[in-house]
């Protein structure tokens, strides 16, 4: 499958968890939810119009996070107001956030249907370009986008060693130190009319910044233009 890397940076990051809407929790990584949407950011796609993009590029695209920045959460209060009456009393919420989130993220092109948006989105990145601000999940967490490399990925199964995520029920762990933090996340991964289905939720396991796990299972070998190496990425 074609497929390139990038990476995603800010200050400050939420992608909200459904169940916590009094005091919005926030997912450790960003989702493929998000993300599909900060590919409509940038590529200009108008909300209305992303309604009917979000299950293509959701069955279309692939995608896989490592960590680059160990994950780290404040709490932040906010008083709610209304546009219509700015000046009313509000009461105060408290939203969790991603402390200088930043994600290595490997997307690669599924199904040709969507090739135009792959490539646009590809060479957006490639040109820094950007139609609408691209965000980590709110509007008041913008994002950097830094190009990394393109290539290939290829479906292989074994034994393996990652830094990026795996899926928990699908990969097989082959021993944990305890010498570094294992994280566990429940990720969206196919939006419809905008709203999260929630048959489509991935519980992943991943290790945090700097490390990696060995598994066993499916994955892909990424193989980047003009480096040797290959890297091992499981992708949803």
């Amino acid at each position: 499958m074609k497929g390139f890397q990038f990476i995603i940076a800010g200050n400050w990051g939420h992608f909200k968890k459904p169940e916590t809407n009094n005091n919005p929790l926030s997912h450790d990584l960003i989702t493929k939810t998000a993300l599909i949407g900060l590919i409509g950011a940038v590529l200009g796609i108008e909300r209305e119009d992303m309604k009917s993009e979000f299950p293509k590029l959701s069955e279309d695209l692939l995608y896989g996070v490592r960590l680059l920045n160990p994950v780290k959460k404040i709490s932040w209060g906010f008083t709610s107001r209304t546009a219509i009456n700015p000046t009313a009393e509000g009461s105060p919420k408290y939203f969790e956030f991603l402390k200088n989130p930043r994600f290595l993220v490997s997307l690669a092109l599924k199904d040709k249907r969507s090739e135009s948006e792959f490539s646009e989105f590809c060479c957006a990145i490639q040109k820094e370009e950007a139609v609408y601000p691209p965000v980590l999940g709110w509007h008041n967490c913008p994002a950097n986008l830094e190009w990394q490399s393109e290539g290939e990925f290829y479906e292989r199964d074994g034994s393996f060693e990652t830094q990026g995520f795996v899926l928990s029920g699908e990969h097989t762990l082959q021993g944990i130190s305890g010498e570094f933090r294992i994280g566990f996340d429940k990720l969206p991964t196919f939006q419809e009319d905008f709203w999260n289905l929630p048959d489509k939720y991935k519980n992943v396991i991943y290790p945090d910044c700097p490390h990696s796990i060995s598994v066993s299972g499916k994955y892909y070998d990424y193989k980047s233009v003009n480096v040797l190496e290959t890297e091992k990425w499981v992708l949803i």
